[in-house]
């Protein structure tokens, strides 16, 4: 059976016990006392100073063992990512770029295998790009010069929603051009940072630890209607 999908803002805490109570949401949901995690960094290119940060929050939390399933670099050992994501009790989602995390996961040939797992009712979770790769979609510029070449391009879509992270101070821009090239009534979640979102795979959305910002594509443009409540 498929699992609820967790995705987190990340971005600057709002406090310490709020990540925590972020975190132990998604520990609860594997319905072990100290689960297991395997870390995928693509979006990073497996960067191992993301994952030390994000091993040492985790624990802190209450989390297990730790394995960081290095994918990105050329030489990466394919077989033994497997059996970590495999073993894992739960597996995240690592923050950075999320065009790029996408590409390596497409070039490694690593999307079928993690279709599988969620398929089977593996819990996963992100943050920050992390949290979008596992939702929906996202955009991009094809020219960065052009704000006329953005498109949209696919994500893993275990969280059938479009979100974007941290970026309340900026305006939520890129959620705003996403949603842009949309259907009419297609929703956005703006997950400020130390909040988040868990979604079920019919598409229903909570908010996690604080209200969630939400937009809507309309005939006259993208407005902004009322935030999510926390549950």
């Amino acid at each position: 059976m498929k699992q609820p999908v967790f995705l987190l803002a990340g971005g600057r805490p709002r406090g310490r016990d709020t990540t925590d109570q972020l975190i132990r949401s998604v520990l609860d949901e594997s319905g072990k006392d100290s689960p297991s995690i395997a870390y995928t960094g693509t979006a990073s290119g497996d960067d191992s100073n993301f994952f030390s940060r994000m091993a040492g929050m985790l624990k802190m939390s209450g989390a297990g063992t730790i394995t960081h399933a290095v994918i990105a670099p050329n030489n990466a050992d394919l077989n033994k990512v497997r059996d970590i994501l495999q073993a894992a009790d739960i597996i995240f989602v690592g923050g950075g770029d999320v065009d790029s995390g996408m590409r390596v996961l497409k070039k490694k040939n690593m999307l079928p295998f993690l279709e599988e797992l969620y398929q089977q009712g593996k819990v996963f979770f992100g943050t920050s790009a992390g949290a979008i790769m596992l939702a929906k979609e996202w955009v991009r510029w094809t020219d960065p010069d052009d704000p006329d070449s953005a498109e949209i391009f696919p994500c893993l879509n275990y969280a059938p929603v479009i979100c974007d992270c941290h970026d309340e101070e900026g305006g939520w821009q890129e959620l705003v051009a996403a949603l842009e090239l949309k259907e009419i009534d297609t929703i956005g979640y703006g997950l400020s940072s130390g909040t988040g979102i868990k979604v079920y795979s019919d598409g229903s959305v909570e908010a996690l630890a604080e209200p969630v910002h939400r937009y809507v594509r309309k005939p006259d443009g993208i407005k902004k209607i009322a935030d999510l409540p926390r549950q």
